[in-house]
């Protein structure tokens, strides 16, 4: 019981002493103020991404075969239609001479057939002559009809093997083409995937040799933004970013398109991303495909506004701090309780002004906000306007329990 009544007294003690003391300084000694200004704010969002080339093309082989040169290399800059590489072509030489031979045969055997089925007709016209005059019997005449007919079938037959080889050949000789692999676009080899000597196969896929940007003046940037940025990303914003190779360097950027489907990683589970598109000017060449930037989308701007800390915005007085300063609550203050909690653009907030020894509520609107200030209107609020940020001492009540009590 004693115990009890010894630790009442200390605590009455302490919370005397530092109402005292609370009463003891002045308002600049009890707050931390800072000062409406007139400035611009701008909103960024951060992301991250990776640079590519707007448009690539894979060059691959439709055939098989061991290269036998290679005309381009990295960083190669290459035409429409120049050679870049051929494979070696004495197979499909000698495959296209065999189909030349064969069709040259087919078409022989055409000729023959034809002589044949020639000479079928006339001995069937003079067989139906002397059938006409009862010259000739009947099966005679008959046997002459089949073996024109026959003659006429083979040589419908000949003709299918003649087309069939020419298609052969035509085939033979595209293969023979196709042993030259040229550059499909203007533009710079940025890969290489084969060495002389080495055997491709594109029997079921055609294998990729190089790798051609078509133009790395200009680059694409796909950045990755989380969804709970993403709403406020819009085509024709500017953006700046950065990247490990250039320390210290900005690059600039616009963005062109926002995907509406998330990225893959969202579908997996993990947090859910999208792509927003980034076009990137590269006169000087200096950045490269794969390079991965921090990137800064400006997403709001707001040039000569009137602007507040937001600390002053998150900031609300206890009810000891009016006691302390001979002050009623304004009933401001459950409202700028509320406030604080749910501060976006369009919203109300409340700031409080020292006026003297006391301290008053400023309701404004909020606007843009970049973390550090936001953009406030409202009657009332000035430039230069003195408000509060925080205290530097705790009220009374919390004096008395820091003494341990």
């Amino acid at each position: 019981m004693r115990r009890t009544l010894m630790t009442a007294a200390i605590a009455a003690a302490l919370a005397v002493v530092g109402f005292h003391e609370l009463h003891g300084r002045t308002p600049a000694e009890r707050y931390v103020t800072d000062h409406l200004s007139t400035g611009d704010i701008v909103r960024m969002v951060m992301a991250t991404g990776s640079l590519e080339a707007v448009e690539t093309v894979q060059v691959g082989t439709q055939v098989s075969g061991v290269i036998s040169e290679l005309d381009a290399d990295f960083n190669s800059l290459v035409h429409k239609g120049e050679v870049i590489a051929r494979l070696a072509p004495s197979l499909f030489k000698a495959e296209a001479e065999q189909a030349r031979a064969t069709l040259a045969a087919a078409r022989a055997d055409v000729e023959q057939a034809q002589a044949t089925l020639a000479d079928a007709k006339v001995k069937l016209d003079a067989a139906r002559e002397l059938a006409d005059k009862d010259l000739l019997a009947p099966s005679d005449f008959d046997d002459a009809d089949v073996t024109y007919k026959e003659a006429l079938a083979d040589l419908h037959t000949k003709q299918a093997l003649a087309v069939e080889a020419e298609g052969a050949l035509h085939q033979a000789e595209v293969d023979l083409a196709n042993t030259v692999i040229r550059a499909p676009i203007d533009g710079i080899v940025v890969a290489r995937d084969v060495e002389v000597g080495q055997t491709v196969a594109a029997r079921y896929q055609a294998p990729t040799l190089f790798e051609i940007a078509a133009d790395l003046s200009k680059l694409q940037l796909n950045a990755t933004v989380d969804e709970s940025d993403i709403g406020a990303v819009k085509a024709g914003q500017p953006v700046t970013f950065s990247v490990d190779a250039y320390p210290g360097r900005q690059f600039g950027g616009t963005v062109t398109q926002v995907r509406l489907q998330p990225d893959d990683a969202s579908a997996a589970g993990s947090a859910v991303t999208y792509t927003v598109v980034i076009s990137v000017a590269n006169p000087n060449l200096l950045l490269r495909p794969g390079m991965t930037p921090t990137i800064n989308i400006q997403v709001g701007r707001r040039d000569d506004v009137l602007r507040v800390p937001v600390t002053a915005l998150r900031w609300v007085p206890t009810r000891d701090m009016f006691a302390a300063s001979h002050q009623s609550v304004p009933p401001e203050l459950d409202a700028a309780m509320t406030a604080r909690k749910r501060p976006y653009e369009g919203s109300a907030g409340y700031l409080w002004a020292l006026r003297g020894a006391e301290i008053h509520p400023l309701k404004v609107t909020l606007g843009l906000s970049d973390g550090t200030f936001t953009e406030v209107t409202g009657a009332g609020v000035v430039d230069g306007q003195t408000v509060v940020t925080g205290e530097r001492l705790a009220s009374f009540t919390t004096a008395g329990r820091r003494g341990g009590v």
